[in-house]
């Protein structure tokens, strides 16, 4: 059995500044990127915060989200050359999904397509 991915244990809170850097790099907001996460996993702002301040693991970050968006199954192409549709650990496609958005808002696509709308 292979053991479990190590991003899986890593703190969301450790990741979350570098998503802020990347997407501010391209001119962005951290209220952009935000959004998007709340969007993605139905966190508010409150909440949001909440789990960063806490430096819960992405594991238990994807956890406890309150709601995970029914547009996700919209969300395709590829991320590290895989593509997040086929992605076959569910944990693992939420974070892949994530990936997917941020590097979305950091090339410049407008926010009511990175939310599907």
């Amino acid at each position: 059995m292979s053991s479990p991915h190590k991003i899986f244990a890593m703190s969301f809170a450790s990741v979350y500044p570098l998503y802020v850097n990347k997407v501010a790099r391209k001119g962005r907001s951290r209220e952009e990127l935000d959004q998007v996460i709340c969007w993605l996993t139905g966190h508010d702002a409150n909440s949001l915060a909440d789990q960063i301040a806490q430096a819960v693991s992405f594991e238990r970050f994807f956890a406890e989200a309150p709601a995970m968006n029914p547009g996700t199954a919209l969300i395709t192409g590829t991320v590290c050359g895989v593509r997040v549709e086929t992605i076959a650990d569910p944990l693992m496609q939420k974070i892949r999904w994530l990936d997917k958005l941020v590097d979305e808002l950091a090339k410049g696509r407008p926010l009511v397509k990175i939310l599907r709308q």
